[in-house]
């Protein structure tokens, strides 16, 4: 089964320097319908003015990863990280026994915009853990390349959790296909462009969630970027 999420029927809030959008509740916008899907507790698209940003604040028990479309963020938490994402950068913290931390737009005239994602934990009260990493475009045009996963195969981030992230970049016109074991579920959403998802089509925004499909065939619409979630 595939369940389409559209972009427009996401929750919205604004604030002066903020724009976000919520796939889950969050925060001030509550919907049963739409609380998670398996481990993914948390999907918003984030458009942070210039000069703007998150104020130092807590997190505990939660793995949170934020990719960065557009633009820089800066970043300083509780354990002594300091760093400046840039598009392409996937940051992974596992917040465990509890982290602050602040986000901040560096620059005076470019909004920045971001992916930030939190996935339920597989074990609570863990030692808190930060790390990030750069993922070239070039080595994910045209398939799915793991970013984030329990194991850190191929290079990708470890997080606390049996659950997979792959980015995908893809030209007008190109397919791929990603087969989904037994048991296992996925989330696909859109962050650039047009797909169409085993026959739906998704515009950029929207997500989707399968269960019960052996094979996720994807065909690019348009240039597109994707996010791919295998949860168990």
């Amino acid at each position: 089964m595939l369940t389409v999420r559209p972009s427009e029927q996401r929750g919205r809030s604004r604030m002066d320097w903020l724009d976000s959008r919520h796939t889950f509740s969050f925060a001030d916008y509550s919907d049963p319908r739409h609380v998670h899907f398996r481990d993914l507790r948390v999907i918003n698209e984030d458009w942070v003015d210039p000069s703007m940003g998150f104020g130092t604040h807590p997190h505990r028990d939660m793995e949170i990863i934020t990719y960065l479309l557009d633009g820089r963020l800066a970043h300083r938490d509780s354990l002594g990280s300091g760093s400046e994402l840039k598009p392409g950068e996937v940051q992974v913290m596992s917040a465990g026994t509890g982290i602050s931390h602040s986000e901040f737009n560096p620059s005076r005239e470019e909004t920045a915009h971001l992916l930030q994602i939190w996935i339920l934990p597989a074990r609570k009260g863990i030692t808190p853990r930060y790390d990030q990493k750069f993922f070239p475009e070039n080595s994910r045009r045209g398939k799915f390349q793991p970013v984030a996963s329990p194991d850190g195969r191929d290079g990708s981030l470890v997080i606390n959790q049996d659950v997979t992230l792959y980015l995908g970049s893809f030209a007008e016109g190109s397919e791929a296909s990603y087969p989904l074991a037994p048991g296992r579920h996925a989330w696909l959403q859109v962050a650039r462009g047009s797909v169409e998802l085993n026959g739906k089509t998704l515009k950029e925004g929207d997500g989707a969630s399968l269960t019960g499909e052996p094979t996720l065939k994807l065909r690019a619409a348009e240039d597109s970027e994707v996010l791919l979630f295998d949860l168990r």
